[in-house]
């Protein structure tokens, strides 16, 4: 299966380990993995503008790295959003991807999808798993599952445990 990573963390230590376990779970299972660090490319927001729906033939007017990220969403098995949490919602730069993919909608080959979130504090996950959801439901792709860790859990081998068994069994 081949499978999409889009990390949102604009820091590499606030998704890395997560990241980093679910490579290395599926890959052990046989997963072509490609991670795309979201979180450290030039990608706008959407400006609603229309241009893709009308003149661009799903192609947003706005150049930036989201051309870098496009054909791996379009190509895709499953698709793996990552980002910490801040200040309630997944950061900026992820929900900037999430957002300019409008431009083709659905992706073509995605069956299903997973979210891991890191933060520093329990229970401020609700929005970010509503919008995750949300866009699930618009997509028909289906959900393979949410993974959270908070404070030390970001990093401890319980937890990355979890999500390389997860990862392996996908």
């Amino acid at each position: 299966m081949k499978i999409a990573v889009f990390n949102g963390s604009p820091r590499k230590e606030n998704t890395s380990a997560m990241v980093d376990a679910f490579t290395e779970g599926a890959k052990a299972a046989g997963h072509d993995v490609q991670e795309y660090h979201v979180g450290k490319m030039k990608i706008n927001g959407c400006l609603g503008c229309g241009y893709c729906k009308t003149k661009g033939n799903g192609q947003c007017v706005q150049k930036d790295d989201l051309e870098k990220i496009m054909p791996a969403y379009l190509e895709a098995d499953m698709i793996v959003f990552a980002s910490p949490i801040y200040y309630f919602a997944m950061t900026a730069q992820i929900e900037s991807a999430i957002q300019r993919v409008f431009c083709v909608g659905k992706p073509l080959k995605a069956k299903q999808a997973a979210l891991l979130l890191s933060s520093g504090s329990p229970g401020v996950y609700d929005s970010a798993i509503a919008q995750y959801k949300g866009y699930m439901a618009y997509t028909g792709i289906a959900d393979a599952g949410i993974i959270t860790a908070y404070g030390d859990e970001n990093k401890s081998e319980a937890k990355m445990n979890e999500i390389r068994e997860f990862a392996k069994k996908l």
